[in-house]
């Protein structure tokens, strides 16, 4: 509950505070504001961590508005669901040697927008040799589901492929990822530079699909249908792309960005596979080894990482709003 303040209170603590952002009620961005809330302090088995960087998810922004398609949360909370900083301090349990490690982390669904957070031990991530603390945080979300989303797609050498969002933190691993395993990569972005970006990204072919007639552009490019659809979009998008989809081919949905999943035609759907986002998996300890995977990808070079802009912890709103504009590229960081 708030405190007398304009903060949360009954975290456990050395009776200092700290600052993070809010939500304090369903709505626009200009319900994330900066507060001061207490201290946390790791329990049995946690960790806490000094916060360098905090993803922002559009799933972040769909909570905060309280939209249908996301998990209801209880107002005011803090937002965020990844981290990357180093250990300062460990519960009880917690071998002492994540003390002072520089790590990446989820956060249990909330509490990541802020100069301090809680982590488990168990979902720690030491951050690999060769990558900045941003570029880790960045595929704490994103890395796990591009990673996930293009197995369950099954995407073979010398298929099409179609991602949309292709320049998004999610579309731009996926470009990159169906392109190493050989596919024909057609992305699907809303502007000249996204598109520009997801080309240098691997794409083969790019088409711009705001404004009208881009299903036939995209019809032009792959007259014998479409092997493989990564929809992150949504909305109108998916009745536009799932007719295209050739009988037998499979159509990935792994995202609503365009603010809502859409109803599937029927008659569309028939002798298509649907695959839903969570067949990568659902559990923190399903999808632990997608990080830990994607982190090695990009270590290795085979991954590229693209953290696009980030917000200082004040203007966590403006982060939003920017998502909620698809007025990003690549990846959006909040630096505490």
């Amino acid at each position: 509950m708030p405190d007398p303040d304009g903060g949360i209170a009954g975290a456990p603590g050395e009776g200092a505070v700290v600052r993070a952002v809010v939500a304090e009620g369903p709505g626009g961005p200009g319900t994330l504001r900066v507060r001061r809330v207490p201290d946390p302090w790791p329990g049995p088995g946690q960790v806490r961590i000094s916060v360098a960087c905090a993803n922002v998810a559009f799933l972040d922004t769909a909570l905060r508005a309280g939209r249908p398609f996301g998990p209801r949360m209880a107002f005011p909370y803090v937002p965020g669901n990844g981290v990357g900083g180093v250990v300062d301090k460990v519960g009880a349990g917690v071998d002492p040697g994540w003390r002072g490690a520089r790590v990446v982390s989820v956060t249990g669904g909330s509490g990541g927008y802020a100069e301090f957070a809680l982590a488990r031990d168990t979902d720690l991530h030491r951050v690999p040799g060769g990558l900045t603390m941003a570029e880790a945080t960045a595929l704490l979300g994103d890395g796990r589901t591009a990673l996930g989303v293009h197995r369950s797609g099954k995407a073979r050498a010398g298929e099409t492929v179609v991602v949309t969002a292709a320049a998004g933190g999610v579309g731009g691993l996926l470009v990159q990822l169906a392109a190493a395993s050989g596919t024909r990569v057609i992305a699907l972005a809303g502007s000249e530079a996204k598109l520009a970006h997801a080309v240098a990204l691997g794409a083969h072919a790019a088409v711009e699909y705001r404004g009208d007639g881009w299903a036939g552009r995209l019809r032009d490019l792959a007259p014998d249908g479409l092997d493989v659809v990564f929809d992150g979009v949504g909305a109108s998008v998916t009745a536009e792309l799932l007719p295209l989809t050739r009988a037998g081919g499979r159509y990935v949905r792994h995202g609503a960005a365009g603010g809502r999943l859409a109803d599937l035609d029927e008659n569309a759907v028939h002798g298509k596979e649907i695959v839903p986002l969570f067949a990568i998996g659902r559990t923190p300890e399903q999808l632990f080894p997608l990080v830990a995977e994607a982190l090695a990808l990009a270590s290795a070079g085979r991954l590229l990482v693209t953290v696009g802009q980030t917000f200082p912890l004040a203007e966590a709103a403006a982060a939003h709003a920017a998502i909620e504009a698809r007025a990003t590229v690549g990846k959006t960081l909040l630096l505490p």
